[in-house]
């Protein structure tokens, strides 16, 4: 049995974890597994894909390709592929792109170990072994998600919402914590869902209390809360325990209620701002992402001025912008034209960071002279790179931290003083 695999996944956290709960299969099964090799050569290669938009989906193929090309010339010996891409496109995929050994879904770890000759351990399920630093990692609550937003394919991909069980999820925390795990961040599709499948209620402030009496769980982070049915406890857990990051990431996809409405979102433009502004005077001191789509369907030049005022008026610290994708299987490619020049989408998505880039420039500017306590995440030559609990790794603003022959590593938690910043990127010394 060949014993060297090379795992790359691609996509969200949610396809990190998946791939690091298989690594801790296939390790278990005798494989030697590395996560994302820049040595292309490798006897097996399993890609994790991502297919949610049109960039995701062509970076996905193209790595299909990249390695395709590295099989060809005997540089690895079998490739698989896994993941959203596959779930969703797996008969295509196999008709136009046969030279992959085998196509695996969403939630084909068992049948993929079996290719592999290798035995599924049902109590190794929350167990993983992490791919990144390893003082932050990512904990899935959910599977799946019940909305039916228009430009979603996630119900499609992922199927319905399954809440994972409390208990299961506070072992894994503690497995986390006993690996040096120090900043836990939730993730699901819809965060603020969470429980009601299972409990009849929603059960993330509790989910959430118990992981904060973990030793070892410095910082809790929140992903993905949905505005509707918002657990507004989380707000009153958040002022009061320091454990909980001052973090809140409610994409709220647009303020305009008649774009709302096309978007089937279960929220108004109204509610939506009486939520964001309930936030504000709960938690003065919180970061605020969010992420907004441009070029919906019946997105109209109105609703797009509505929703730059709106940028402008609310501020918030943290902000994407998508432009609208048409996406097989969902409600907009079946019921909508995709009617918005692809030009016109991006110009409005232009508009929204140029507006959002002199918003976080000021906000920045305004922490010159401030002390933070930061967490490390990476030493390089001369210089380390840390985060404060208003940023999440890969997605947020970092802070870099001049190397004046300190003995700080990646990991630790220290106090830094920002001493300059820029729009999207903060530099501090160490206090």
């Amino acid at each position: 049995m060949s014993k060297s695999i090379n795992i790359v996944t691609l996509g969200c956290s949610k396809n990190v974890v998946d791939s690091e709960k298989l690594v801790k299969q296939l390790a278990y099964n005798g494989y030697n597994v590395e996560f994302d090799s820049d040595n292309i050569a490798s006897d097996i290669v399993i890609i994790n894909t991502c297919g949610f938009i049109n960039d995701a989906k062509e970076e996905s193929a193209d790595t299909i390709l990249r390695f395709i090309r590295a099989k060809e010339k005997g540089d690895i010996g079998k490739l698989y592929v896994m993941g959203c891409l596959s779930e969703r496109y797996k008969d295509d995929l196999r008709k136009e792109i046969p030279e992959v050994d085998q196509y695996f879904g969403v939630n084909d770890i068992i049948p993929l170990l079996n290719e592999l000759n290798s035995e599924f351990r049902d109590d190794l399920y929350s167990d993983r072994i992490l791919s990144g630093p390893g003082h932050f990692a990512y904990l899935k609550i959910s599977e799946g998600c019940d909305r039916t937003c228009s430009f979603c394919v996630i119900p499609g991909i992922r199927g319905k919402y399954i809440s994972r069980r409390v208990e299961d999820l506070i072992d894994e925390s503690r497995i986390l914590a006993q690996k040096g795990v120090k900043e836990l961040i939730l993730i699901a599709q819809d965060l603020s869902y969470y429980g009601l499948d299972l409990y009849g209620r929603q059960m993330l402030e509790p989910l959430v209390r118990e992981i904060t009496a973990i030793d070892g769980i410095d910082w809790v982070r929140l992903h993905y809360l949905y505005p509707a049915n918002f657990p507004l406890e989380i707000l009153q857990l958040m002022a009061g325990e320091p454990k909980v990051c001052n973090y809140i990431d409610l994409p709220v996809q647009h303020i305009s209620g008649y774009v709302l409405s096309k978007m089937r979102r279960s929220h108004n433009g109204q509610e939506t701002r009486d939520l964001l502004y309930r936030i504000r005077e709960d938690l003065p001191a919180a970061a605020i992402r969010t992420t907004l789509i441009t070029g919906h369907p019946g997105e109209r030049e109105k609703d797009f001025k509505e929703l730059v005022r709106f940028v402008e008026e609310y501020r918030f610290e943290r902000l994407g912008v998508f432009t609208y994708s048409h996406e097989e299987s969902t409600y907009g490619y079946d019921n909508y034209n995709d009617e918005i020049p692809e030009k016109v989408k991006r110009e409005r998505a232009g508009i929204i960071m140029a507006v959002q880039q002199e918003i976080s420039l000021k906000k920045n500017m305004d922490l010159i002279g401030k002390e933070f306590n930061v967490l490390i995440d990476s030493k390089d030559a001369g210089y380390f790179t840390a985060r404060t609990e208003f940023d999440s790794p890969e997605v947020d603003q970092e802070v870099i931290i001049a190397d004046r022959g300190s003995n700080h590593k990646p990991g630790d938690f220290v106090t830094v003083r920002i001493i300059d910043a820029g729009e999207f990127d903060l530099m501090g010394e160490f206090v």
